[in-house]
């Protein structure tokens, strides 16, 4: 009913997707977003909220409540900047710090995975192909 719909196919796939991820961040106590989150700060410590939102396509209202979550867990601290009391800088823990190396590995196990099930060029091409398509609908 549904085989030539764009968003019902890349829903179901986003879904047993997520199913994945989520079962290989659990060990971290941490959904696949937020262990994106962490990832990316643990790689660029002292990001602003603004360049984790446009860095991982998502809205500063989300990023702040990742944001939230990951502080209460002991993963993140904000400090504010020293020219602006009002703009913070996001900064890993040593919490964060220890697992760092392991969210990297589970991320390059996971490409793995999907490399083995899919076949490496097929993932490649499947990858680069769903960015373009996501670039040229936001370009309309």
């Amino acid at each position: 009913m549904f085989e030539e719909c764009l968003y019902f196919n890349t829903n179901a796939l986003a879904r047993t997707v997520t199913r994945i991820w989520t079962d290989k961040y659990r060990q971290f106590d941490l959904s696949p977003p937020h262990a994106f989150l962490l990832r990316t700060v643990l790689s660029n410590p002292g990001m602003f909220p603004r360049e984790l939102a446009n860095e991982l396509n998502l809205t500063r209202s989300t990023i702040t409540r990742f944001l939230d979550s990951l502080e209460n867990n002991g993963f993140l601290i904000r400090k504010a900047t020293e020219t602006d009391g009002r703009e913070v800088k996001i900064y890993p823990t040593p919490k964060a710090k220890k697992i760092h190396t392991q969210l990297n590995n589970t991320g390059k196990e996971l490409t793995q995975l999907m490399g083995q099930i899919l076949g490496e060029d097929e993932l490649s091409e499947i990858v680069s192909n769903i960015r373009e398509v996501k670039k040229t609908i936001e370009e309309k």
